[in-house]
């Protein structure tokens, strides 16, 4: 009787864990219900014998009979050939037969092909006296895929015959978010292709395995060249476009001992197997350049792509996965510094231009917190009187060890970092408050030019910010002039958008290296802009190529016609400066009259003017 009433006990401290406790718990405690219960029921003869022999205890008995019917887990009693011989409710649920069909089959018949030896072998244990807990799979009777928690333990259904019990909660909704977690953690979400990480796993697996019978790895790194400017001229949509395009195109290039994946942004990773020498990666690089020939297409717009490319390529100094991919990175950074739209084979010496990279960064990072950079004024004369009407600010570096650093070797690098919105905002600042000191000392009111970097155009309350100079400096709008590039405003209604918050403030902007962009010239007249300048590339020969020179004179007649001023940069010659002359130009600039000169040299100018300047007024008496 006393026995009796602890599996009783313990049966109710299993329903109240099957509620309120996590379900391997619930299990556990209900398990050891059961195999009492057996036992029980082994010792007594039967259920209905013990309710006559024990009316106190048959209560409890009622209680586990029904907590094994309604438990909303699977639970099944097997003899020892694994066969139902006794099954509760919940099992027509999760696999999708009565109790009557499945009553005398074998669990071993619902299980999935690829689980079935695992899963014969568990059930094997259980048959030789050993509980186990494991997880597999089942096919429901309509066909779809149940995942299974299984616990079995063995038991003695009668003095001579043995069985299990087994408990199989559902997991197939916690496995789809297993498999979702993994997914997020090693594939990229928007392509589909592995991400980084999964990119890493798998080239040391291949590692391994190449070298073990002599092959080599080559790592690609790609990178779509001006990427940036697709989603700052037409949106981040078109840039996902453009993404998910290339990864189509990407997949065509690999086969089943390849691997592609996206790393990050607009970088894809490759990765070749028993790759010999250089000239099997210039073959491979061959068949991504050919992939990327045809224009793509997005929506209405037909963009030409091109990509810079670096390889590393395993070795016994090679040959783990870290290693490779930063080798990868390193050539990636010095193709694109070689112009783009080109590769780089990684060798020993990128090593130390790598280096060179990071400090640089952090040079600058420095002269940016110890105001090492410096102003130069190049003037804008007018054509006709040879005065100067304007100037343009131009960046240097003072740098404390290697002196004045021209914008070529620095400028490049900021962009890609980031760090040309500190700079430019610096330019900015010191260019108004140039002038306003100018003013201040009587000098003639002019405006002043200053180059907004793509980053700067793009970026969040641009005329907050500028706003908040021009306050800071008290120079009056009108006298500062923003120069934006034709490649900002490919994306043309947040160009024109920006471009009439900068005219409300009262500032002129004018479109630089007009000529060398996309700017179309019906959105072009629709621009709230002052000035084209006419890029240096289109006045360098026109005295030597009728086609700049006519490229230049059409410029010139339909700025006119867009009631817009026209000024040239890079005019080195007289005879250039003639030509500008005859066909109208306003106003030019460059090394004919001056090159850019320090703050003191430009007063000097202010006050006494400028050599050539005469040759300049006097080209309208030729």
């Amino acid at each position: 009787m006393k026995n009796r009433l602890y599996i009783g006990g313990y049966l109710l401290v299993a329903i109240f864990v099957s509620f309120y406790v996590k379900p391997y718990a619930a299990w556990i405690c209900l398990l050891a219900s059961l195999v009492l219960l057996i036992a029980l029921l082994r010792k007594g003869g039967s259920k209905e014998s013990l309710k006559k022999e024990m009316p106190r205890d048959h209560t409890y008995i009622n209680v586990l009979d029904s907590l094994f019917e309604h438990n909303p887990n699977a639970i099944g009693i097997f003899d020892q050939e694994g066969t139902f011989i006794r099954i509760n409710l919940a099992a027509e649920t999760i696999l999708g037969y009565s109790v009557s069909e499945l009553l005398n089959q074998p669990f071993i018949r619902f299980v999935t092909q690829e689980q079935l030896e695992r899963t014969s072998s568990q059930l094997e244990q259980v048959r030789s006296g050993t509980p186990v807990t494991f997880e597999t799979a089942v096919i429901h009777k309509s066909g779809y895929r149940v995942d299974l928690n299984v616990t079995a333990v063995p038991v003695d259904l009668q003095p001579n015959s043995k069985g299990n019990i087994l408990i199989c909660q559902d997991i197939t909704e916690r496995k789809r978010g297993d498999e979702q977690v993994r997914y997020m953690a090693y594939y990229d979400d928007m392509t589909g292709l592995p991400n980084r990480r999964m990119f890493r796993d798998n080239l040391n697996e291949r590692l391994g395995i190449s070298k073990s019978i002599g092959q080599k790895v080559a790592v690609f790194y790609l990178d779509i060249d001006r990427f940036k400017l697709v989603n700052d001229s037409f949106g981040y949509d078109y840039g996902n476009m453009l993404l998910l395009q290339l990864a189509e195109r990407f997949t065509r290039v690999v086969t089943d001992n390849d691997y592609l994946a996206r790393t990050e942004g607009d970088e894809f990773a490759f990765f070749y197997t028993n790759v010999a020498d250089s000239n099997d990666v210039i073959a491979v690089i061959a068949e991504i350049n050919r992939v990327l020939e045809k224009p793509f297409l997005l929506e209405q717009y037909e963009l030409h792509i091109t990509a810079s490319i670096g390889v590393a390529i395993s070795s016994d100094d090679a040959d783990d996965a870290d290693l490779l991919m930063k080798y990868a990175d390193i050539a990636l950074a010095r193709a694109k510094e070689k112009g783009r739209n080109d590769f780089q084979i990684f060798n020993t010496d990128m090593k130390s231009v790598s280096i060179n990279r990071l400090k640089l960064e952090s040079e600058l990072r420095r002269a940016i917190v110890g105001d090492e950079f410096v102003l130069y004024y190049q003037p804008q004369v007018d054509i006709e009187t040879g005065r100067i009407v304007g100037v343009e600010a131009l960046i240097r570096w003072d740098h404390p060890e290697k002196g004045l650093i021209s914008p070529n070797y620095f400028i490049p690098f900021a962009e890609e970092s980031g760090l040309i919105v500190p700079i430019g905002e610096w330019v900015l600042r010191a260019a108004c408050k140039q002038n306003k000191a100018w003013q201040n000392q009587g000098y003639p009111m002019m405006p002043i030019s200053v180059n907004l970097s793509m980053r700067q155009f793009f970026q969040h309350n641009l005329k907050g910010k500028i706003r908040h100079v021009l306050e800071q400096t008290g120079l009056d709008p009108q006298y500062l002039e923003l120069e934006i590039t034709e490649s900002m405003t490919m994306d043309v209604d947040h160009a024109i958008q920006s471009l009439l918050e900068l005219k409300e403030l009262g500032v002129n902007v004018s479109i630089d290296d007009f000529g060398t962009g996309y700017s179309s010239l019906y959105y072009l007249k629709k621009f709230p802009i002052d000035k084209l300048k006419i890029d240096r590339s289109f006045v360098r020969d026109i005295m030597v190529d009728p086609n700049d020179a006519a490229i230049v004179a059409t410029i010139i007649a339909m700025t006119h016609h867009l009631n817009l001023k026209v000024i040239a940069e890079g005019v080195e010659t007289e005879d250039q400066l003639h030509f500008l002359h005859q066909n109208r130009c306003n106003e030019v600039q460059g090394f004919w009259f001056s090159p850019p000169v320090s703050a003191d040299e430009l007063e000097q100018m202010l006050r006494s003017g400028i050599p050539n300047a005469s040759a300049g007024a006097s080209v309208h008496a030729k």
